[in-house]
């Protein structure tokens, strides 16, 4: 089990978009994303399964070149190695959950708690 949300500290991932870590387990990671109106995930994939839940705002999810448009309140599910990417519209905070974990992202949890 991983340590509470208060334990984990806020990490940028992109120019406008930090991430922290909610919780993981064996075969789930959750985070929390804070995007700022106008910032951009640059296209990416990941073996990871991914649900996108927006919490507020409002965004562009870029899945394999079609653009989707989220608000508060919707999801959106992602296979794994999806090419994906985001645009955001407004200030938005969003929780994804990953499975299995993304252990890249709870590395970098432990160097941001060793420094």
């Amino acid at each position: 089990m991983s340590e509470p949300a208060n334990e984990h500290h806020w990490i940028d991932i992109a120019p406008g978009i930090r991430r922290r870590t909610v919780t993981s387990g064996a075969t789930m990671y959750q985070m929390i994303a804070q995007l700022d109106a106008g910032s951009r995930m640059p296209e990416h994939k990941h073996p990871q399964e991914q649900i996108v839940h927006i919490l507020e705002g409002r965004m562009k999810l870029i899945v394999a070149g079609v653009s989707h448009e989220l608000k508060g309140g919707e999801s959106f599910y992602l296979a794994s190695n999806v090419p994906h990417g985001v645009e955001t519209m407004a200030d938005t905070m969003v929780l994804d959950t990953f499975s299995p974990p993304r252990d890249d992202y709870l590395a970098l949890d432990e160097q941001a708690r060793a420094s």
